[in-house]
């Protein structure tokens, strides 16, 4: 038998659902997503060519990866896909937006790119291949939710963003490589996915604030596989690949989702503003920690927060806080004191909102936070997958200075304009940093 012909366990389940258009949500509505292959096997050797050229014709490849992915799969796929394909090799990239320019340029003469790596070569080529109008394919390295996103997380003039992009093709990931990549990498993924409840209860936070709309289609799908993958997390470190295929489809589903409702919002809220944060304005401070490690004890201090706030008996009374743009360049300096001025306007409460907000909350708070209640898991619940797969747990674990996480956790609000717990925290002094 040839390699690839025998592609294993079907590890798809749900995402063949959803490529193939079979899948519907609770409301018997189908569900269509912009990615045309998902593959999850035990192994792809053999079947690259068939699935790139399955998708991209008999033009030009150009295989994008880093000089560890390489050798991992790089070169790999190179020979497998063979014909008019060739690899070029990022050294040291940066996720920058100055960096998919350069690769634009770098990649013109291809009809289409094929990203093997994890998230930084992944996002690069999707904006890369994006701003050129060419589609793209990936094969992971590593677990992440960032292959089936439409978005590229990557700096732009100093500030981290989540860019409007384009949806890989296909999406191939070959489990034996997954299992191969350091357990940090792993625990990474996990700690990346384990938002679900702190990014669902800010959501619904901010839809009842300010009427942002909110879907939980992208949590039907989370659905699948969360409780199992919590309770056998402990396995992904005896690199069980039932187990690693649970984290892959977690976060390919936590991707579609956001894919699907075309906004950011499902998997990425207060938890993920605090890990920005931190890789904003840590410097060279910063200890080489990874995101997905961030965003896991940022979830923990969230979902805290959250479980404080809004399982209280009583509600927190907001206050009005008219902070203009003088007080964000003395807080962030001059240069994006206008763009974070405007970020806190467009969510901040101002003194008719609160007084108003007061008597709703003073009145119907167990109905206002019943919604929330309802998702809302407890610190304990979100620790035990972490813990059983050994990821971070501490600032200190992160290895960052105390004071300055938790200069992140009062900070992060300011950098986004999306309503979390953190604004309304803040807004009523409770915000207490020494506790989360």
């Amino acid at each position: 038998m040839k390699r690839g012909q025998n592609p294993g366990r079907d590890y798809r389940g749900v995402l063949r659902e959803l490529v193939d258009g079979d899948w519907r949500d609770a409301s018997g509505a189908p569900l269509r997503i912009p990615i045309r292959a998902i593959e999850v096997r035990e192994t792809l050797d053999g079947a690259e060519g068939e699935l790139v050229r399955k998708l991209h014709g008999n033009g030009k490849i150009c295989v994008v990866c880093d000089s560890t992915t390489e050798a991992i799969l790089g070169a790999r796929v190179t020979s497998n896909i063979g014909g008019d394909c060739g690899t070029l090799i990022l050294r040291n990239p940066k996720s920058t937006v100055d960096t998919a320019e350069r690769l634009r340029g770098q990649t013109r003469h291809a009809d289409a790119l094929v990203a093997v790596g994890s998230g930084t070569v992944s996002d690069l080529v999707k904006y890369a291949s994006f701003l050129a109008g060419k589609s793209y394919s990936v094969f992971p390295t590593s677990p992440m939710n960032a292959y089936t996103t439409g978005t590229a997380s990557l700096t732009d003039t100093g500030i981290k963003r989540s860019l409007p992009a384009h949806n890989a093709r296909g999406v191939f990931v070959d489990l034996q490589i997954l299992a191969g990549c350091p357990q940090r990498l792993i625990n990474s993924a996990l700690s990346d996915v384990v938002c679900r409840t702190t990014a669902q209860v800010d959501w619904l936070l901010s839809r009842a604030f300010h009427g942002t709309p909110y879907s939980d289609v992208p949590y039907q799908l989370l659905a699948y596989d969360e409780e199992s993958l919590f309770a056998n997390a402990h396995r992904l470190r005896e690199r069980d690949l039932d187990v690693m295929a649970s984290l892959v489809r977690t976060c390919a589903l936590n991707g579609l989702g956001s894919a699907v409702v075309g906004t950011t919002h499902p998997g990425s809220m207060a938890e993920h503003m605090v890990s920005h944060y931190l890789d904003m304005f840590a410097g060279d401070a910063h200890p080489g920690t990874l995101h997905g490690e961030q965003v896991g004890v940022a979830t923990l201090s969230i979902c805290r927060l959250q479980n404080r706030i809004l399982r209280a008996d009583a509600p927190p009374v907001i206050r009005f806080a008219n902070l203009d743009e003088a007080f964000f360049a003395r807080r962030f300096g001059r240069d994006n004191a206008a763009e974070y001025a405007a970020c806190y306007a467009a969510k901040a409460l101002d003194a008719r909102a609160a007084e108003k907000w007061n008597t709703h909350l003073a009145a119907h708070w167990d109905d206002f936070t019943a919604p929330m209640r309802a998702v809302m898991l407890s610190a304990e619940e979100v620790a035990a997958p972490l813990t059983a797969a050994g990821a971070p747990m501490s600032p200190q674990d992160l290895g960052f200075d105390a004071a300055f996480y938790a200069e992140a956790i009062r900070g992060a609000r300011f950098i986004r304009d999306r309503f979390t717990i953190l604004d309304l925290a803040d807004d009523s002094g409770l915000l207490d940093t020494t506790t989360l």
